[in-house]
């Protein structure tokens, strides 16, 4: 009798000291994106990209701004050669080849996203971790200007905050979606603080008297910080998304050397999209595919990272 309750408690206290042991958050939001098919192509798409991105000068088969074609680019008569033997996408209207220019222009629009993205996060979270921190008149004043950016659509705003530049630059379109972000991440911020302020932790530290300061940064502001990373997954794909539309409606780099999707697209649907129709088609797919990628990743690590989810 003592032997068959033995063996009936040795699952269960394996059980018990399974679940005592425990899992981190991100290592158990690791395991569930590992095993979601939708995490893992975005994974995929974003990978691919990045080291597409890094590598794109030692990958690229051309120089991407020698115009070894240009003889026989007549715009005149709306001759812009195909693809041909060694260049399998043709060439652009200055004579370069396509396909270096594309891969090129990967890493010009990585560089974009990121540091669009970049700039919006830190923002914002200035801009959210006083709200939060403070509270009162600061809070007040800060969110009411953060309601002011909301009312504009993203893409007006970004339009609004890039006609404002005299001349427009890689920089002013970085700028200006960058804007777009602000508001966003400072109301995340401000929200996950506030949830913040009244936890176990943050109440028990302040009854032992420790400064305001110490509070924010070591309890309230870690502590925050998930959901502000998972929408900046999410606002990465926007942005490139964005800067691809301020260079198409003739907001972007007007500079015709330099190689990024967007810009690429708006000058192919500009200038020669009766001609060559497959020029605006190609950046506009890598577009689509890299914003896909970054979305499904985000969407994916925002429900691993959702307590609803765990299972």
């Amino acid at each position: 009798m003592n032997t068959l309750l033995n063996k009936k408690k040795e699952p269960i206290d394996k059980l018990a000291a399974a679940s005592a042991r425990g899992h981190s958050l991100g290592g158990e939001a690791l395991r569930r994106m590992l095993r979601s098919p939708v995490a893992i192509t975005g994974g995929v798409i974003t990978i691919l990209f990045v080291l597409l991105a890094i590598f794109a000068p030692l990958l690229a088969p051309k120089d991407p701004l020698t115009r070894y074609l240009q003889d026989k680019v007549n715009m005149g008569r709306g001759i812009i050669p195909g693809a041909m033997p060694g260049y399998p996408l043709g060439v652009d209207d200055f004579g370069r080849d396509f396909l270096s220019r594309l891969i090129v222009g990967a890493q010009q629009t990585l560089l974009v996203g990121v540091l669009a993205t970049l700039i919006g996060v830190v923002v914002g979270m200035i801009l959210g971790g006083l709200a939060g921190a403070f509270g009162g008149w600061v809070d007040t004043l800060i969110m009411r200007v953060v309601d002011v950016m909301l009312a504009f659509p993203s893409l007006l705003l970004a339009v609004s905050i890039a006609a404002l530049f005299a001349k427009p630059s890689q920089w002013t379109v970085i700028l200006a979606v960058s804007m777009i972000g602000v508001p966003i991440f400072a109301r995340l911020l401000r929200g996950s603080m506030l949830a913040q302020r009244s936890s176990d932790h943050v109440l028990a530290a302040t009854s032992l008297g420790v400064k305001r300061r110490s509070i924010v940064l070591r309890h309230m502001l870690p502590n925050s910080l998930g959901p502000v990373i998972v929408q900046a997954t999410l606002t990465l794909a926007t942005s490139i998304i964005e800067a691809a539309a301020l260079s198409f409606l003739g907001l972007g780099d007007p500079d015709p050397s330099r190689a990024e999707w967007g810009l690429m697209l708006g000058n192919a649907a500009h200038k020669f999209l009766e001609i060559r129709p497959e020029l605006a088609y190609y950046p506009a797919i890598a577009i689509i595919v890299v914003a896909l990628g970054f979305t499904l990743l985000g969407e994916s690590l925002r429900e691993a990272l959702d307590p609803k989810n765990r299972r």
